[in-house]
């Protein structure tokens, strides 16, 4: 079996499966009903997957916890979610809905305190820091704002708080299918080579999976390329599994 860990990925809006590109909201196409989708990675095998609440993204709080919760009802895939995520309640909310794992991204630039605190109480291996980029710099809130802390030294940060997960976002690939920001990811790598780091934007095909997969990238999030036909789900799974 390759190292790599295959995170399919769902993005939410009103209840529907979309992919965004480079997070514009106006550049949205719908795919249909989040549980087929999901239930359709477990039956190839797949057994994580990761879920995005756009709503609750762009409202700062969770929208969609109850599609969240269709699918951990549904199946037995390891669910990490993600999006609005800003308060108590919300955090509760996801794990209620079943989610295994919760990203977060905002908080951790706005209020580091409640992070950490968050930190503290669930436990690295349940959340995941939500590391978005633009221009070098972490976006945040939807991707609305870019803020000004750069990466690298933002994880160190965290990674001397014990933080062991970080979802790495490059915004200008996400949803383009134009290839992963590869050096990026090789540099977090050199920089913390015990992360788990979870590469995500551009994925395009098998090749660039293939690709992390030989820098030494633990796992990787991809969306776009399974719907819109670029990655045979199951080819994949038989390369990861062979």
């Amino acid at each position: 079996m390759k190292q790599i860990e295959l995170i399919p990925a769902i993005d939410i809006i009103d209840g529907q499966c979309v992919r965004l590109t480079k997070g514009d909201y106006d550049q949205k196409t719908v795919y249909g009903d989040p549980l087929d989708m999901a239930r359709e990675f477990e039956r190839l095998g797949y057994r994580r997957l990761h879920i995005v609440d756009l709503d609750g993204a762009k409202s700062r709080h969770i929208v969609n916890d109850a599609v969240l919760r269709r699918i951990t009802a549904a199946t037995r895939l390891v669910v990490d979610f993600g999006g609005g995520i800003k308060t108590d309640d919300d955090m509760g909310k996801a794990f209620e809905a079943g989610a295994q794992m919760v990203t977060v991204g905002s908080v951790a630039v706005t209020q580091p305190e409640l992070f950490e605190r968050w930190l503290r109480k669930y436990g690295p291996e349940r959340l995941i820091l939500g590391a978005d980029v633009r221009n070098g710099k972490i976006s945040i809130n939807g991707w609305k704002e870019d803020s000004a802390e750069a990466l690298l030294p933002f994880l160190q940060k965290y990674v001397g708080m014990g933080v062991t997960n970080v979802l790495c976002t490059e915004i200008s690939k996400d949803g383009t299918l134009s290839g992963p920001a590869l050096q990026l990811y090789k540099e977090v790598m050199a920089a913390y080579p015990t992360l788990h780091l979870i590469a995500s934007g551009g994925v395009s095909s098998m090749a660039d999976i293939e690709a992390l997969s030989l820098a030494g990238i633990p796992a990787v999030v991809f969306g776009k390329a399974i719907y819109e036909g670029r990655i045979n789900l199951k080819e994949l799974w038989d390369w990861h599994d062979a």
